[in-house]
């Protein structure tokens, strides 16, 4: 046997009187007090010592025979357990290991200045906050330029950087919505979808844009497209005859016969482009104008305001930068009613004027309730003259669009095709002249018709029709200036239906087709979102009239 070293020579032996052992490794002597071998100390708060009880004489024979059993205290000053309500600012504030500074954010996919030599766009992101590898989202973006390059082959053309512009932002949205384990895969499931999309031909074809863009837009689509407006929708925002007065409609017959005097040619007018004094010529023998074709903004240049043009970023006293032939355009309702004579929708009359219906209204079998019209125009030696009409029913069904051949002695000067799409070409399959196209007009629009536009105005005026009962929405939706400036249809359209319009590029031109189905889409918006009738008109605007893109 190995001898004892005494360790358990303190510790009273749990059988006490019972131990029938004949060397007890545990103490007998009845003075030691037991004690257990297993010792729970709670923490609490310290009482004052005002109020510490005295320690008994067992406590303390306890803790002088037994020093080693009994943990000490864990310190307040520990992060883990800060005494709460204390002054030491320190021991409240968990150690900075355990503090949590927010999420990582996540990077934004911004295009460099430049491309590299094959256009592919390059990311501009942090490597440090990015969860996904940069070389890996590169390669991942050129993937998707290269499916949009293909997709837009049509489009490219007018709009070069589309497909670079389209690829970012659909890596973005992959990214945003992924994580480092399942990006990859993104990518690739959207990559599969851009290959099961029609090729579009125009800017505004439903395949053109990033995939939320698609789904947005198709979502909106079949949600307008369940709608099925009435004449009662539109009812509160039809305008009141002293409305249209006040935004420059022709609500009554100007004096005088019209047509008397269809051409100007050989006349001296202002031209509308340059404000020059000059002699109206048909187009062949018209004189050269230096114009420009944008409109003037406002913009700082080194610190000094300056007007400018939008289509060249020039100063207003620079020359122009393109060059045509000299135009006119009628402002006065007599001058208009002089070229072409107005004219009534069938069952309307002056003492009509009030927006109400009467029994005894003469209307076409065939009129329609709601009809969204546009129309394209030309400059000719009668002034601005209406070259295209189209007209869309309350579902957006074409039921209109047709050619306009000038009235005898008129002759084209310019085509004006960057804003009216009408070229030589598609001219020449105009058939009826401006009377014709009114006579298949009031088939479709009667006196109780709800006619939609854009600057409506300017259509009524150039088609030579007084109507009584029309919703604009450059006057549903106000400039933020006011009146009299009005907000163009393509960034109305851009805003609230997320299509693009209008963007055929330089010489192409508008679509009144398009027009007429996108201003009768941002009315369906509004009775959907916002059906609040529009304020009441409180400043006269002036007279204007549309030369450029509206």
């Amino acid at each position: 046997m190995f001898p004892t070293l005494g360790l358990f020579s303190k510790l009273p032996c749990p059988e006490k009187q019972s131990c029938r052992r004949v060397n007890c490794l545990y103490t007998h002597d009845p003075d030691v007090v037991y004690q257990s071998p297993i010792t729970i100390v709670v923490d609490v708060a310290p009482t004052p010592p005002s109020e510490q009880p005295p320690p008994s004489s067992s406590s303390q024979h306890a803790q002088k025979a037994f020093p080693s059993i009994l943990p000490a205290k864990r310190s307040v000053s520990s992060p883990l357990h800060a005494v709460a309500g204390s002054s030491d600012a320190s021991n409240q504030e968990p150690p900075r290991k355990l503090q949590r500074t927010g999420p990582l954010q996540k990077s934004i996919a911004v295009p460099t200045a430049s491309h590299t030599s094959t256009g592919v766009p390059v990311l501009r992101v942090s490597a440090a906050q990015s969860q996904v590898p940069i070389s890996v989202r590169q390669a991942m973006l050129k993937n998707l330029y290269d499916h949009f390059l293909v997709l837009y082959e049509k489009i490219l053309p007018a709009n070069p950087s589309l497909a670079s512009e389209h690829a970012l932002r659909q890596e973005e949205e992959v990214y945003n919505i992924s994580t480092k384990y399942t990006y990859r895969n993104a990518v690739i499931s959207s990559i599969a979808t851009l290959k099961k999309r029609s090729f579009p031909d125009h800017f505004s074809h439903p395949s053109v844009g990033t995939e939320c863009d698609v789904t947005k837009r198709e979502e909106a689509r079949k949600k307008m497209e369940a709608l099925r407006l009435t004449a009662s929708q539109l009812e509160p925002y039809v305008l009141s005859v002293d409305e249209m007065r006040r935004w420059g409609y022709i609500v009554d017959i100007p004096p005088g016969s019209g047509g008397e005097r269809s051409s100007e040619e050989g006349s001296i007018k202002t031209c509308e482009r340059c404000r020059q004094q000059f002699k109206v010529k048909r187009a062949e023998e018209a004189d050269e104008c230096v114009f420009h074709w944008g409109k003037p903004y406002s913009s700082k240049v080194n610190g000094e305001r300056r007007r400018l043009y939008t289509c060249c970023s020039r100063s207003m006293d620079d020359e122009g930068c393109e060059r045509g032939p000299h135009v006119f355009y009628d402002l006065t309702p007599e001058d208009l009613h002089l070229r072409h004579p107005f004219s009534f929708t069938p069952g309307t009359s002056p003492e009509q004027s009030d927006n109400s219906s009467t029994d005894s209204d003469m209307t076409a079998d065939t009129a329609l309730d709601i009809v969204a019209l546009d129309c394209e125009m030309i400059y000719t030696t009668g002034g601005m003259r209406v070259a295209r009409v189209s007209a869309v029913d309350s579902t957006g069904k074409e039921v209109f669009d047709e050619h306009v051949r000038m009235d005898e002695g008129v002759e084209v000067i310019d085509f004006n095709t960057r804003f009216s799409g009408i070229t030589a070409e598609s001219y020449k399959t105009a058939l009826l002249p401006l009377s014709g196209i009114r006579a298949s007009l009031d088939a479709l629009v009667s006196s109780k018709t709800i006619v939609i536009g854009h600057g409506l105005d300017n259509d009524l005026k150039t088609l030579r029709m007084i109507h009584y009962r029309c919703v604009d929405t450059a006057i549903m939706f106000r400039h933020p200036s006011g009146p009299p400036f009005r907000r163009a249809l393509r960034n109305l359209v851009k805003e609230f239906l997320g299509r693009t319009i209008q963007a055929g590029g330089g010489t192409v031109g508008h679509s009144s087709v398009e027009d007429s189905v996108a201003t009768l889409d941002l009315v369906r918006w509004q009775v959907l979102n916002n059906p609040n009738p529009r304020p009441k008109v409180d400043t006269k605007p002036s007279e204007t009239h549309n030369v450029g893109p509206s």
